[in-house]
């Protein structure tokens, strides 16, 4: 059994995604849970993660009603807002694991560490819930600041922390290394094919998913296929086997930590599935 701990639902007919330029034509259209069964349906994912796209507490709201395989969310709520807190509580609900913002698109580098944001992690650590860091080498030391500002909060590295892989990252073992340093961070294997890119089968990026789950160790480590983003590279079950194929040498329990265990442990201790 595996939990695929990082893919995303969309309806762009229901609301705007600002991201979703030309780059991404291929996938800016509509995919639900019928879409995610077929992609996984040769797989043996069990169980998923959901997890935001774009700043708006209706997408949450309608993460929150998708069925099995769904198992958890990973929604969005304003943290700089003065009543976070009763947000959070007007938004909780069993398979509500998690929020996320996309810091990577903040105009300041620094917005994680605003102290109205530190604030609102703050309330999230408070309710229970993980902070997903979705960062890139721009947004690094404010990412640590932020979890140190936040000391009893759980983090999740989005994307192995987004290496440069089409072009070379010679800081990045560096700043996993920082991360892996906090204990209270782990790191979400997932991603890497489209950092890549087109040419992902010419990059190594084998290199980076042993590296990412070395740093941290497979009990810090959790897979997330990040589709459909990730079908700009390749289909959901090449993703699985490519990172599959980089892990082989792990052994059993290992393993299981990484495809299933640390996602339990992380997301789902508190959760509850709905068919």
């Amino acid at each position: 059994m595996i939990i695929d701990a990082h893919h995303h639902l969309w309806d762009p007919a229901a609301r705007p995604y600002p991201w979703m330029d030309d780059s991404v034509a291929p996938i800016r259209r509509r995919f639900d849970v019928d879409d995610l069964r077929a992609a996984t349906q040769d797989t043996d994912v069990t169980r998923t993660i959901v997890v935001q796209a774009v700043h708006d507490p209706g997408e949450t709201a309608w993460l929150l009603a998708q069925p099995a395989p769904v198992t958890g969310v990973v929604g969005w709520v304003d943290l700089t807002a003065p009543d976070v807190a009763d947000r959070l509580s007007a938004l909780a609900h069993p398979r509500l694991v998690g929020i996320r913002h996309q810091a990577q698109d903040e105009p300041d580098p620094s917005w994680l560490a605003r102290p109205d944001v530190v604030r609102g992690v703050r309330a999230l650590a408070d309710a229970g819930l993980v902070f997903d860091l979705l960062v890139r080498a721009r947004e690094h030391h404010a990412a640590l600041a932020l979890v140190d500002a936040v000391p009893d909060g759980s983090f999740v590295l989005d994307h192995a922390g987004k290496p440069t892989i089409d072009t070379g990252d010679p800081g990045w073992v560096g700043r996993m290394r920082d991360l892996a340093a906090r204990p209270n961070v782990v790191c979400k294997v997932s991603g890497l094919l489209t950092e890549a890119g087109a040419d992902w089968q010419h990059r190594p990026v084998a290199r980076y998913v042993r590296a990412a789950v070395e740093t941290f160790g497979p009990d810090r480590s959790m897979f997330g296929s990040d589709w459909p983003v990730s079908t700009l590279a390749a289909d959901h079950g090449t993703v699985l086997s490519t990172t599959e194929q980089a892990l082989a040498d792990l052994s059993d329990a290992e393993r299981d930590a990484v495809f299933h265990d640390t996602a339990e442990r992380v997301y789902l201790a508190g959760a509850s599935s709905q068919t």
